[in-house]
């Protein structure tokens, strides 16, 4: 009878997600992509949470999830382990057991986070093997185009296809979101078939939407000194009216502004005050949706 792996190190990471201030999206080019302009704003909750053990020796990954459905070959998190362990040879022997608290199909972020979370939490601990900012972000790129954000811990403005990112300011220190997740779920892929569908170009890029708010002037973004938008909202309120809706509650109860996050399905609300977040939370939640309500 073998003896047990010994146990090295237990590791708690909490994983943030993120909503879109601005998303402004061009045509789609010949490689299938589209060129974008956004403005990334991280969010403590909701979270997912990783618990890790790492033992002693080389080995494998043996990931876990609270939602069994995520337990597979193909998920960002062990697509990330075995990636990076492709390109730097280090592969510790881990149990990941990942408890799922972002909703996922909402335009939050959360796969995209969660592999983060493991590159940075490999690359940690790498030693002589350990890749470099630049490199890393490479690393992250090929597993998804939101991946690279998730490896810093700030607001940043993303263009290309979200892999080139400037840390900006987004002047909300003491706001508070409130972020509402309808029961339903929107294919990202059909979002941008339908936004394709529904608009003629040429058409610039939304540039005034972001790139002038901060190449004139550099001061912080604030809910008047930039629009809140997102290209992908009226098609999918046409196709999700329910998704509308939450925006005009969350506008309803007092919220200085509200924007559909990346293709949906999550609504989020800036509000000034933690009383009218909580009261707006109280509001939403119900009918199946799942409300958050994060600090800033």
């Amino acid at each position: 009878m073998g003896l047990m792996p010994h146990c090295v190190e237990e590791t708690a990471i909490p994983v943030p997600c993120k909503v879109n201030l601005c998303l402004a999206v061009g045509p789609r080019r010949a490689d299938g992509y589209h060129d974008i302009e956004t403005l990334f704003l991280p969010l403590p909750e909701p979270s997912d949470v990783f618990s890790i053990r790492r033992f002693e020796g080389p080995g494998d990954i043996d990931f876990l999830c609270s939602d069994p459905e995520l337990e597979t070959e193909d998920n960002l998190v062990v697509r990330a382990y075995r990636a990076f362990a492709a390109q730097t040879g280090y592969a510790p022997r881990l149990e990941a057991m990942l408890k799922k608290r972002i909703p996922y199909g909402a335009g939050l972020g959360g796969g995209s986070a969660d592999a983060a979370a493991m590159l940075s939490y490999l690359n940690e601990r790498a030693g002589e093997n350990t890749l470099k900012e630049d490199a890393l972000a490479r690393l992250a790129l090929g597993l998804g185009a939101d991946v690279p954000f998730f490896l810093q811990d700030r607001p940043a403005l993303a263009t290309g296809v979200g892999e080139r990112l400037l840390p900006v300011d987004a002047g909300l220190s003491g706001w508070h979101a409130v972020v509402a997740c309808p029961a339903v779920r929107v294919n990202t892929a059909w979002a941008y078939a339908a936004l394709d569908a529904a608009r003629t170009f040429p058409e610039k890029l939304g540039a005034q939407c972001l790139t002038r708010a901060f190449d004139g002037n550099k001061k912080p973004f604030c809910v008047t000194g930039a629009p809140l938008r997102n290209d992908f909202e009226p098609v999918v309120f046409a196709a999700h009216p329910e998704i509308g809706r939450v925006k005009e509650r969350l506008l309803a109860f007092g919220a200085a502004g509200a924007l559909l996050s990346g293709t949906g399905s999550a609504v989020f609300g800036l509000f000034r005050t933690r009383h009218a977040a909580v009261v707006a939370m109280a509001q939403l939640s119900g009918n199946g949706a799942r409300v958050f309500l994060a600090s800033l």
